[in-house]
């Protein structure tokens, strides 16, 4: 069996959102490590800080992070910063995500290298958190930049709180760069359920009746009875139906519709087609109806694998069919193409990461047409057509595959024909 190639994506923070010059020469770093292909670069000016996505296999994306920590801890001062967004650093967050062919917990053991690499080579302090967390209190990103970059001072030779990599006495080279966040998380789906109606209470219903924290639970059971509190004083609440999501309802100028704005925090809990189900029972029940779905930012190839199969499994069909026909079932079933068009070259990762430049070897590519063609459910030929067809083609094929190729790929006597086992004319090899 093939081993899935590992891809890992990285989202770092950088607490710079208004010098172009600066932001450049650090994503500069980034692209230049082979095998990274940066996805986005997205500048907040009020916020003063940008948030910059790239991807690639581990050993290349750490390298890339490393290297955009170095640079940033050189272009950014962090006693110069200010900005609307938490922040305790010049790479204020750098979280690790698993794509495809690795797991969370091998994300985590990246991370933790990570920070600890940054903190013994560039001297920035390091905390852990998420799934790559040391110390269980900080395993929420908050807890780390409680007090943020002016709480440092303060927070450097406490025990308790003192970051797991590079503590020490604050001093010159901490005031500059401050620390860095350095973590490993699931994979974040946002998406948006279209909604056949423009009623923004509606929507937000749907949202409560499915989000994990659910709703309040009101006195009388009316939506505007007044919220119920527990013996401590806390807002009783009524859970939803969908573990790892959160939600709310609002309505879109752009496409005069509502919409239940979703994000999914933990795919494996819930993954896409499990939500689309659940948004559109929930929605039926309030006399709504979801019309399509609209995917914001990039997916891993999985969420529509795994969707298309499902909905193939719900029609009693079989999943063995090739991967193009599943993805058209899952944007079909989903209706990702609802508002717009969906190509799922330009929204999934692994299709982004591939050399738009690859071509594979005609041979491959005509093998795959045809087994393809012969997995589908759609009409095809009976067994003597298919297997004329194979003799038809091998015997094209022969004319350029030397014999010892084709004696080793089908295991044939050299010189015979690999369509009929027929002593074959070996003037065929140099035309």
């Amino acid at each position: 069996m093939i081993r899935e190639k590992q891809i890992v994506e990285c989202v770092p923070n950088f607490s710079e959102g208004r010098n172009q010059n600066v932001i450049k020469q650090i994503t500069d770093e980034i692209v230049s490590v082979k095998g990274v292909k940066l996805l986005d670069v997205d500048p907040g000016e009020a916020t003063n800080r940008t948030v910059v996505t790239f991807v690639g296999e581990p050993k290349e994306v750490v390298e890339a992070a490393f290297l955009a920590v170095k640079k940033a801890a050189q272009l950014i001062d962090m006693r110069q910063h200010h900005g609307a967004h938490p922040r305790m650093g010049a790479t204020d967050v750098c979280p690790l995500i698993p794509v495809s062919g690795i797991t969370l917990e091998e994300c985590a053991e990246l991370a933790r290298k990570l920070a600890e690499r940054i903190a013994k080579e560039l001297n920035v302090p390091c905390y852990c958190y998420e799934a790559a967390v040391l110390k269980p209190e900080r395993k929420n990103l908050a807890i780390c930049r409680k007090g943020e970059y002016e709480g440092l001072p303060e927070r450097m030779t406490d025990t308790g709180e003192a970051p797991d990599f590079g503590a020490r006495a604050f001093d010159e080279s901490i005031a500059r760069t401050g620390c860095t966040a350095v973590g490993a998380r699931d994979f974040l789906i946002a998406t948006n359920f279209n909604l056949n109606t423009t009623s923004t209470r509606r929507a937000n219903a749907i949202a409560f009746d499915v989000r994990e924290k659910g709703r309040p639970q009101r006195e009388g059971g009316s939506p505007i009875g007044k919220p119920m509190k527990d013996a401590n004083g806390k807002t009783i609440m009524i859970p939803g139906t969908l573990k790892g999501t959160k939600a709310i309802g609002w309505f879109i100028d752009e496409y005069g519709i509502a919409q239940v704005s979703m994000n999914i925090t933990d795919i494996n809990v819930t993954p896409l087609h499990i939500a689309f189900d659940e948004v559109c029972r929930c929605a039926q029940n309030r006399g709504v109806r979801v019309t399509g779905t609209e995917i914001v930012g990039l997916i891993p190839k999985r969420t529509l694998i795994d969707a298309g199969k499902y909905f193939l499994r719900k029609q009693n069909r079989s999943t063995g069919i090739p991967e193009e026909d599943i993805l058209k079932i899952a944007v079909s079933s989903m209706g990702l193409a609802d508002l717009k068009p969906f190509n799922p070259r330009e929204k999934v990762i692994e299709y982004l990461l591939e050399d738009e430049n690859k071509t594979d070897r005609l041979i491959d590519l005509t093998v795959k047409g045809f087994a393809d063609e012969t997995s589908r459910e759609s009409p095809a030929p009976g067994g003597g057509t298919i297997a004329a067809t194979w003799v038809r083609w091998v015997q094209h094929w022969e004319r350029w595959l030397p014999t010892s190729q084709a004696t080793n790929q089908v295991g044939m006597p050299a010189g015979k024909s690999l369509a009929t086992g027929q002593t074959r004319d070996r003037r065929f090899r140099q035309s």
